[in-house]
């Protein structure tokens, strides 16, 4: 539930900024692999007999996926004449926060040993 107010927050502020689509390009990229990280995490989770490094693996491979997509998103809006700062901008503020969510969603598995 968090995810998705940090998600329309994201996506609600990058309408009412100046490079609205290179913002926006970024707080989706952003919050996307924030929903498919928690789902990935919940998924490879449950019922693993070492649920934490069940989630550990899933939280890194999503890591690697999103280093890619801000390269390859900065060049394409770059190339594509918009503002790259709106776009990098736009991801790493709510990644923070996506991450810190992520984190304790993890934490609480390494604690309780099930699934929130």
């Amino acid at each position: 539930m968090l995810t998705t107010l940090v998600a329309a927050l994201a996506i609600g502020g990058s309408l009412v900024v100046a490079h609205r689509g290179a913002a926006l390009t970024g707080a989706g990229i952003a919050s996307l692999t924030a929903v498919a990280s928690l789902w990935g995490i919940s998924r490879a989770s449950r019922g693993a007999k070492k649920p934490v490094q069940a989630a550990l693996a899933v939280f890194t491979l999503v890591f690697l996926v999103r280093i890619l997509l801000v390269a390859l998103g900065t060049a394409l809006v770059a190339r594509s004449g918009l503002d790259a700062i709106a776009f990098v901008a736009a991801f790493f503020v709510p990644y923070f926060a996506f991450s810190a969510i992520e984190g304790a969603f993890v934490h609480s598995l390494a604690r309780s040993g099930t699934t929130a």
